[in-house]
């Protein structure tokens, strides 16, 4: 897909050094002539080559910064808020932490946006999660306009659905061009187990389930599958979910929110049996039961809207995926269990208060 219709000559990627921004931002280099601003705190994100390339300005802030906000301005053609606080379980354990860096970060920048008169589109990064029935049973795909629960499992899902309602609201009221592109469970390269500081809890070294089981079957550790792996998700591969987000610059409409889904349903066993084929020595698998805070069960999204009005459809199966994110860590193993190691500590303190708890 040629870049030539979006996003523009000037892009702010908030969050643009994390995961999905820094492989969105490599695109966005690759495939275009725009000068990138990425501004990201590096919270959950860790320095990478991404930060040096060509035509990217690096700022080391977070976008709730008034000064920030100040200073890098309204002049851009396309915005893309993929800030966030990463993830469930930390949002947890410091739902205030989760408001700062997730809630107050979207609030801040759409209110400096609507000033804009140059500015094209903002893409915001929502979560299918949010919306999703909670349920084992067997699942209906997640449509944009089924009806919102108000019981949450984290403050994270919390923070996601008041960001579309901000999103909602700046478009009706200011006029901001705001579209949402709802995240299923992405994964692929570069998704850094350890990334960023240290935010409380395990899941600062342990973060997706995809990228924890890829590293732990490469090292011959143990999958735990909670509820026993009968849960399911929609996973995505990276490079399909920044390709959906250049189409919601492109192409979504304002006021609208788009699934950027693979409409398969996988199972957390059938996930771990993947990693497990394209790994020289299968890891053991144990059963647990389901977590204690997490509701979801099984659940994928509806591809319609997305590929009648974006045009835009997954085109990377979970095996080829999976395959590409294997060979990805493999090579990238030293990288990791440095950015792992830097929380041994913490994270050994953690376990062992639990244990005792």
């Amino acid at each position: 897909m040629s870049l030539a219709q979006a996003p523009g000559d000037r892009i702010l990627v908030v969050g643009g050094a994390g995961f999905v921004g820094s492989n969105l931002v490599r695109r966005l280099r690759r495939e275009s002539g725009a000068e990138i601003v990425i501004v990201d705190n590096l919270l959950s994100a860790n320095r990478t080559d991404v930060l040096e390339l060509p035509g990217v300005r690096f700022v080391e802030a977070s976008i709730a910064d008034d000064a920030i906000l100040d200073e890098v301005g309204v002049e851009f053609d396309t915005v893309f808020h993929l800030a966030t606080y990463h993830g469930n379980q930390s949002s947890i354990a410091d739902p205030l932490a989760d408001h700062e860096n997730n809630t107050l970060t979207t609030l801040k920048l759409f209110d400096r946006l609507w000033r804009s008169d140059r500015l094209l589109k903002v893409v915001y990064a929502a979560a299918g999660c949010t919306v999703a029935q909670k349920t084992y049973d067997e699942p209906r795909p997640t449509a944009e306009d089924d009806p919102v629960s108000l019981h949450f499992d984290s403050p994270y899902q919390i923070s996601k659905v008041v960001g579309e309602m901000y999103a909602n609201y700046y478009h009706a009221r200011r006029g901001l061009p705001v579209v949402s592109a709802r995240f299923q469970n992405v994964y692929g390269p570069w998704e850094i187990l350890g990334a960023g500081r240290w935010r409380g809890t395990p899941e600062t070294v342990w973060r997706n389930v995809t990228p924890t089981f890829v590293y732990r079957a490469l090292k011959g550790l143990p999958l735990r599958l909670d509820s026993e792996g009968l849960a399911t998700r929609d996973f995505i591969f990276v490079d399909d979910i920044v390709r959906g987000l250049i189409r919601c610059a492109a192409a979504g409409v304002p006021g609208e929110a788009y699934n950027l889904a693979s409409g398969v349903e996988t199972s957390i066993a059938e996930l771990a049996a993947t990693i497990n084929a394209n790994v020289d020595e299968p890891a053991p698998v144990t059963l647990a039961p389901r977590r204690g805070w997490d509701h979801s069960g099984r659940r994928f999204g509806s591809t319609e809207k997305a590929r009648d009005q974006l045009g835009f459809a997954a085109l990377v199966p979970v095996a080829e995926g999976i395959r590409q994110t294997v060979d990805w860590t493999r090579r990238h193993l030293e990288m990791i269990d440095h950015s792992i190691e830097r929380h041994q500590d913490r994270l050994a303190e953690t376990l062992a208060g639990a244990a005792t708890a």
